[in-house]
């Protein structure tokens, strides 16, 4: 009898425990914006999805040359191919927006919406609910809100009171509240607008039960530039979705991480949504060796490095990659943030690929000679070593690398290649700082695919690396890389905002979709 009750009491300890370890979580469906209609050949994605990663890199605002009124960003948002969106309600209305860890702004297009430079930025069947909403049950944010001040890159509230045009004698006496906050300018690395800051009730789950958020701050803007659809910011600034998550739920907001379904620029294996998980819960398995080759490990943290400058980026330090057996260390710039806010590498759901700083170059005066090369960057040590494991086996496919803006490439199979079902590709490894390694799987950062055989061109298996070259920011500062979702497919990403550090695990992405929902 005693034995039985000790077994009763076992089992419902175990169901508490479960109860306990998925009830303060929440898990929102990432959706994939790729779609084949947009682009008539593989090489034309990838040429406009490096493109974008690029641009999105080495654009950038920085704030010794901009007004403080601006809100300085470096961030891009919309890349076709490499995006992944989010729905909620927001008063009584739902809206698609991008999910983004490089920002750190809620904002939407309101009606009525003007977008310039938008014509094909986004494929509507790809997203839902991406219309101008009408936002007729949200209230202004007044001028004197701590809100607006954070908006407007934390100006004192007289100054903003003063550009709402509140009279002296409001701004002396009274709070302000009767006079809206001043319309602010955001700017991403490819796009701009400008927004007003209203409040409303925002609904975190499409279906019961679902997590409100009252007094919800987010930008509602009418006009834009090059940007089409809103974007949740996910990143550490206070108006960003997980800082007023954790201003109402702390344990939903400070500790979040998302599992992008490995989709390869095939719209047949993007079908399944990818997890967000909003909360902590117990994953399954432990990583005694801190490298997450194995599915199922609990993830490996580095420490998320302080940025001054970019106090919104997800910063953290690379020490460097192994390609097979070589170690190639990574520059100080990669590892280390500076007083300057320079350098690190920042975790980005928003670009594409993985960008490593290039060598520099220096100027000279002989030999009519205008820039010489210094010692090879980490992007070009990483490519030689690459090609001289793959390019003694393959033929390098030049041609291709242009028509992608990705290499090196090599062609595989098909033509005057023997057809080979098991490639010779070293593996690559990424060790960060706090002695952890990430071990990467192969599809994330070397891609084969199928070009030619249209004008008349024998069809080929093409294989690219798919790590790029980051450009020279030596003079323009900023981060020295970024960690590209491309990169990040198949591993859970945890954001760790109270102890700050981010985390990496393998994982089965749609199976853990299944797996949370069932709880």
């Amino acid at each position: 009898m005693a034995s039985s009750i000790l077994f009763i009491i076992f089992v419902a300890t175990l169901i508490l425990h479960v109860s306990i370890s998925y009830s303060s979580i929440l898990v929102l469906p990432l959706t994939h914006s790729l779609s084949k209609s947009q682009f008539n050949t593989t090489p034309h994605l990838l040429k406009s999805t490096s493109t974008h990663a690029a641009t999105r890199f080495r654009h950038r605002l920085h704030s010794q040359n901009q007004k403080q009124t601006h809100r300085l960003q470096v961030s891009l948002p919309l890349n076709p191919g490499s995006d992944y969106s989010l729905s909620f309600t927001l008063g009584s209305q739902t809206i698609s927006l991008y999910m983004d860890t490089g920002s750190d702004i809620v904002w939407l297009p309101c009606h009525p919406f003007d977008c310039m430079l938008c014509e094909g930025k986004f494929n509507p069947s790809t997203i839902p609910y991406t219309a101008p909403l009408n936002i007729t049950s949200a209230t202004p944010v007044t001028c004197k809100s701590r809100a607006c001040s954070v908006a407007h890159s934390s100006h004192p509230t007289s100054d903003l009171c003063a550009v709402a045009r509140c009279p002296l004698e409001e701004i002396e006496t009274s709070d302000c509240k009767k006079f809206s906050c001043p319309p602010f300018y955001y700017a991403y690395g490819y796009g701009s607008l400008i927004a007003h800051l209203y409040s409303d009730n925002l609904s975190l789950s499409l279906s019961s039960p679902s997590l409100v958020l009252n007094d919800f701050k987010f930008g509602c803007a009418h006009s834009t530039l090059g940007e089409p659809i809103g974007v949740a910011g996910f990143g550490r600034g206070a108006l960003s979705m997980p800082a007023q998550l954790a201003s109402s739920s702390p344990e939903i907001g400070n500790h979040f991480s998302y599992c992008l379904v490995s989709h390869s620029f095939d719209t047949d294996r993007v079908r399944m949504p990818s997890p967000l998980i909003l909360g902590r819960y117990n994953s399954a398995g432990e990583n005694k060796d801190r490298r997450t080759d194995s599915p199922g490990t609990d993830p490996v943290y580095t420490p998320m490095l302080k940025n001054p400058k970019h106090p919104y980026f997800y910063c953290v330090g690379l020490e460097g990659l192994s390609v097979g057996k070589k170690k190639i260390a990574a520059p100080e710039n990669l590892r280390r943030v500076d007083g300057r806010g320079d350098g690190g590498m920042v975790v980005d759901s928003g670009t594409t690929f993985t960008m490593l700083p290039p060598g520099l170059y220096e100027s000279v005066v002989d030999s009519g000679t205008t820039f010489t090369m210094l010692p090879p960057g980490l992007y070009e040590s990483v490519a030689a070593e690459f090609d001289n494991r793959v390019g003694s086996v393959y033929k390098r496919a030049s041609d291709v690398e242009g028509r992608t803006g990705l290499g090196p490439c090599y062609y595989v199979a098909g033509g005057d290649v023997k057809v080979s079902s098991n490639v010779v590709v070293p593996q690559l490894l990424l060790h960060f700082g706090g002695n952890s390694s990430v071990v990467m799987p192969r599809r994330n950062y070397f891609y084969e695919f199928l070009d030619g055989g249209d004008d008349g061109k024998v069809k080929r298996k093409v294989g690219c690396m798919m790590l790029m070259n980051g450009g020279d920011e030596s003079e323009s500062g900023g981060p020295a890389g970024v960690l590209g979702n491309y990169q990040q497919q198949g591993f859970e990403v945890v954001y760790d905002l109270e102890q700050e550090r981010v985390g990496f695990a393998r994982r089965k992405c749609a199976s853990l979709w299944d797996t949370l929902n069932q709880h």
